[in-house]
C-alpha cells in the first residue's frame, strides 16, 4: 500500500483516478480547489463519491496549505494533475494559467525534494506537441514551438520536472495526455458539450472544414496508464498516453449522432487561435515500459459516455 497524493482529485481524471488507487488498497489524499472554472458542484460531487480518501479543500499555490499537507501525508507519490486547463481559455488568461500551471507545479516540486524517495507524475497534455507535422507524435519529437500559453506551461512543468530531477534526484515521469473523454468529462469539451447540445436542439460549433483530427482518449485507457507511470516511476521519463487512433471532427459528430440517434446541426466557423491541425501518439513507450495497453475505441466509448450522461451524468 502506498502514501498517495492526488492534486486536481476531485476534477475528472482525478477522480477516476483517485478510485482506481483506493479500489487497489492505496492510501489517498486528494487536493482541490474546487475553482468556478466549471460548476463547483460537479467536482464537490465526485469527490463525495471518493469513499476512503481523504479530501483537502486547497489551492497548490498556498503554500501554507502545502506546508502542512506534507508535514501529515509523507507521501509515497504525488500525481499532480490540478491545473487551469484548456487551449482557448489559455489566450484570455495567460498570466493566471502560468501562475497556477508552472508556480503552482514548483511549488509543489519544492516539497516533493525535501520527501526522500517520493515519486512525481505529472500530467502534462498533447499540445506541447504545437503544430507537429511528424505524425504519430514521438516523446523524442522537437517541441519548441508551442501554439497557446496552455501548451507553453506544460512543456515548462516538463522542464522544472526534469530540473528536480536532476538537482535532487526526485523521480519522475511526465504524462502527455491526448483528448481524455468519457464520464465526468469536464462539460467545456467537445464531446460533452456535443451530446448537450445535440439533446437540446442546439446546433454545434464547427470549426474548420472538418478535417482536423483528435487522439480520442477513452477515461479507463487512461487511468490504466496513470497507475502504470506510479508504479514504474524511476529516472526521468516521458510518454505519450493515447488510444494512438486518430478521428476527424466530421467522423467525431457522426459519431455523436449516431450515439445519440439524432440529427446534427452544425454551426460552421473558421479555425480557431491555438488550435492544432491533428494529434496522433506514439504510444510504443508506454507500451513496452508501462504494459499500457489501451482498448476502448472511440464508437465504444462514445456510447459509454451517452449511457452515463443519460443515467448518472448531467442528461439524467
Amino acid at each position: 500500500m502506498s502514501r498517495i497524493l492526488v492534486t486536481g482529485g476531485a476534477g475528472f481524471i482525478g477522480s477516476h483516478t483517485t478510485e482506481a488507487l483506493l479500489a487497489r488498497g492505496d492510501e489517498v489524499w486528494v487536493l482541490d480547489n474546487f475553482n468556478t472554472f466549471y460548476d463547483p458542484q460537479i467536482k464537490r460531487a465526485n469527490a463525495a463519491a471518493l469513499d476512503g480518501a481523504k479530501i483537502v479543500e486547497g489551492d497548490i499555490r498556498d503554500e501554507e496549505c502545502l506546508d502542512a499537507l506534507f508535514a501529515e501525508g509523507r507521501f509515497d507519490a504525488v500525481v499532480h494533475l490540478a491545473a487551469m486547463a484548456g487551449v482557448r481559455p489559455s489566450l484570455e488568461q495567460p498570466l493566471l494559467y502560468e501562475d497556477v500551471n508552472v508556480r503552482g507545479t514548483l511549488l509543489l516540486l519544492e516539497r516533493i525534494r525535501r520527501m526522500e524517495g517520493c515519486r512525481f507524475v505529472f500530467a502534462s497534455s498533447s499540445s506541447v506537441y504545437g503544430s507537429n507535422e511528424n505524425v504519430p507524435f514521438r516523446e523524442v519529437d522537437d517541441i519548441h514551438h508551442p501554439v497557446s500559453p496552455y501548451a507553453a506551461t506544460k512543456r515548462a512543468g516538463e522542464l522544472h520536472a526534469y530540473t528536480y530531477h536532476h538537482l535532487y534526484g526526485v523521480p519522475t515521469t511526465c504524462l502527455r495526455f491526448f483528448t481524455v473523454y468519457g464520464p465526468r468529462q469536464r462539460p467545456e469539451m467537445a464531446i460533452h458539450k456535443f451530446v448537450r447540445m445535440t439533446l437540446a436542439g442546439e446546433a454545434l460549433p464547427f470549426y474548420g472544414d472538418g478535417t482536423t483530427a483528435r487522439d480520442y482518449t477513452y477515461i479507463d485507457d487512461i487511468v490504466s496508464g496513470v497507475l502504470g507511470a506510479i508504479d514504474h516511476c524511476e529516472g526521468y521519463e516521458i510518454y505519450n498516453l493515447g488510444e494512438s487512433l486518430t478521428t476527424t471532427l466530421e467522423q467525431l459528430v457522426e459519431n455523436v449522432g449516431s450515439a445519440l440517434g439524432r440529427e446534427v446541426v452544425l454551426d460552421r466557423q473558421p479555425m480557431q487561435p491555438g488550435d492544432v491541425v491533428i494529434t496522433y501518439a506514439d504510444i510504443s513507450k508506454a507500451r513496452e515500459r508501462l504494459g499500457y495497453a489501451p482498448s476502448t475505441a472511440l464508437p465504444e466509448g462514445m456510447l459509454r459516455f451517452v449511457d452515463w450522461y443519460r443515467t448518472e451524468g448531467p442528461g439524467a
